[in-house]
């Protein structure tokens, strides 16, 4: 599909983002026609919905279920206290059109679930995940893996958080890394909000790095961060050959290459 042409306005409000090397017109047409469905915008996905929002992404598909609560509100920023026992979804779609009204969002009042999760997949270009469940982050990269789309991964617990990109049939996937929910996972668990606005920002990055092929994504790589001490480092992760996920995916397409967010040249144009 060709990239489509950016109007003044949109000209006038990405100016700035546009001067970054690398990126210019073509990777702000790019964003423009890109779509990303965001898994959870709670107090991660709330903000890489925004950022990827306030870059100039063209489409979002947003799920998340459930009602706005007090104790939200700590961390989840497309949430306000006048919208307390009413839909998560309503109110992060009312927020982000107040931000962007140009934006296509699409709206998903459930949590991805192994019944959902390829529907939800086949719509977009990229994935993010930011659900703080176990099989819910299953059911995204097994749906992920399956349809060949390229999936950023962020989790944070406490004051530490953890970020990694995968492209199936390249890079590990999520149960190549937990090949099975870790038995001391719940629900509840400690969080700041600004640790959740650190792998938040992380994951918007990534988002745009694979959409526009602007850097060097974190493809085979993890990244750990350490906010109580404020340490960052990476390690090189491996595909494990017994990964039933991505063994599926390589008996039904083998002949297939994988999505490629950034695959189109200047000769879209």
């Amino acid at each position: 599909m060709p990239l489509p042409d950016l109007t003044d306005e949109e000209r006038a409000t990405y100016e700035w983002q546009m001067w970054v090397p690398g990126f210019g017109e073509l990777g702000q047409r790019k964003l423009k026609r890109a779509s990303v469905l965001v898994s959870r915008i709670g107090g991660v996905g709330g903000l890489v919905a925004y950022q990827l929002a306030a870059a100039g992404v063209g489409r979002l598909v947003l799920a998340h279920a459930g009602n706005v609560k007090p104790s939200d509100l700590n961390r989840q920023l497309l949430m306000t206290h006048d919208q307390v026992g009413k839909p998560r979804i309503d109110s992060a779609v009312r927020r982000l059109r107040e931000l962007n009204p140009r934006l296509q969002i699409r709206g998903v009042a459930e949590n991805v679930h192994p019944g959902n999760a390829r529907a939800l997949v086949e719509d977009v270009d990229l994935v993010v995940d930011c659900a703080p469940l176990f099989e819910e982050r299953f059911a995204m990269n097994d749906a992920a893996v399956q349809l060949r789309k390229p999936m950023v991964e962020c989790a944070m617990y406490d004051m530490e958080a953890q970020i990694t990109t995968i492209v199936p049939g390249q890079t590990p996937c999520l149960r190549c890394l937990h090949p099975e929910a870790p038995r001391t996972w719940t629900r509840q668990f400690p969080v700041f909000g600004a640790v959740s606005g650190v792998v938040a920002c992380l994951a918007a990055v990534e988002a745009i790095k694979m959409l526009t092929g602007i850097g060097q994504p974190l493809t085979g790589r993890i990244l750990k961060c350490d906010l109580r001490n404020m340490n960052f480092f990476s390690l090189q992760i491996s595909r494990r050959a017994d990964c039933p996920t991505c063994m599926v995916q390589s008996q039904e397409s083998s002949d297939s290459p994988p999505s490629n967010c950034h695959s189109d040249s200047i000769s879209d144009a």
